[in-house]
């Protein structure tokens, strides 16, 4: 399967789902911008990397649907992302995967911060296919940054369902949880995705891939707290720290919640912890 993570942004640009024909696909995305993103376009387009980009762009009406995705993967890693919308509906007018495209459209749309232009285009992609994990994932990811747990939750377990063993899936899920605050469903669904995969929650958020990945919960340091605890059950101390510093820092008494959890008591007082609370109430005061 595809892998990819990266933290959902928020945004209010409306799309009618199915409203593209393959016309619509072949027109530059340019023409469907405002004035203030099309000057910055532009200013990009000014850039000595887009230069360096540029030279090599193949021909949307001559190449092949996976090269014109390969290059739209490209240019949505090198931040150039209305660019890669193009090159993706360029993809899917040559007869590229149509539900893929879908879903990489959605993504780079809500990495744009256009969360209904995201959410058209994964309904297309569950349309298309019904037994689609990755659209129902990136379904419930929309549902989760408009604050709608329930309907999060419930796409979330339709993708898990289709693939049990989707880390990215599992962990969605528990952050969905964490929303409602339904702890001990949270702490069952991240256990499993770090089982899964044990970087899940660490690995760097910019590919390219078909997969919406949500850390985001309303209950920050909570959540934090909760995933320190995972790392100490996993004898991982260095991502133990690392989660408790972000719990510390997001305001929760780490010290006096260790000292009630059997996994976290032993690092207590740790001279690491104690310097990290420290830091903590630095930062506070400051």
């Amino acid at each position: 399967m595809r892998r990819s993570c990266f933290s959902i942004r928020f945004a209010a640009n409306l799309l009618a789902a199915g409203s593209f024909t393959a016309a619509t696909l072949s027109v530059p995305m340019a023409a469907q911008l405002s004035d203030s993103t099309q000057t910055a376009r532009e200013r990009m387009h000014r850039s000595e990397q887009w230069a360096l980009i540029a030279a090599h762009l193949p021909d949307p009406a001559t190449a092949t649907p996976q090269d014109l995705e390969l290059q739209a993967d490209i240019l949505r890693a090198r931040r150039f992302p209305e660019d890669a919308l193009d090159y993706y509906k360029y993809a899917m007018a040559r007869g590229g995967d149509q539900a893929k495209l879908l879903n990489k459209l959605g993504i780079t749309e809500l990495e744009m911060r256009n969360v209904e232009l995201g959410r058209a285009y994964f309904h297309r992609a569950v349309a298309l296919n019904k037994k689609d994990a990755d659209a129902w994932n990136n379904l419930g990811a929309v549902e989760f940054v408009d604050g709608r747990a329930d309907e999060a939750i419930s796409n979330y377990k339709r993708a898990v369902k289709l693939q049990k063993k989707g880390a990215v899936f599992h962990a969605n899920l528990g952050s969905a949880y964490f929303q409602r605050k339904e702890f001990g469903a949270a702490r069952k669904e991240m256990a499993m995705a770090m089982k899964l995969d044990p970087q899940v929650f660490t690995r760097d958020g910019s590919g390219t891939g078909v997969e919406a990945h949500v850390l985001s919960p309303g209950d920050r340091a909570r959540f934090s707290f909760e995933m320190a605890r995972l790392y100490a059950l996993n004898k991982d101390e260095a991502q133990m720290l690392y989660w408790l510093a972000k719990a510390s820092d997001a305001g929760i008494d780490i010290r006096r919640e260790m000292h009630k959890d059997a996994a976290l008591a032993a690092f207590e007082n740790d001279p690491r912890v104690v310097t990290l609370v420290k830091n903590a109430d630095a930062l506070h005061a400051g």
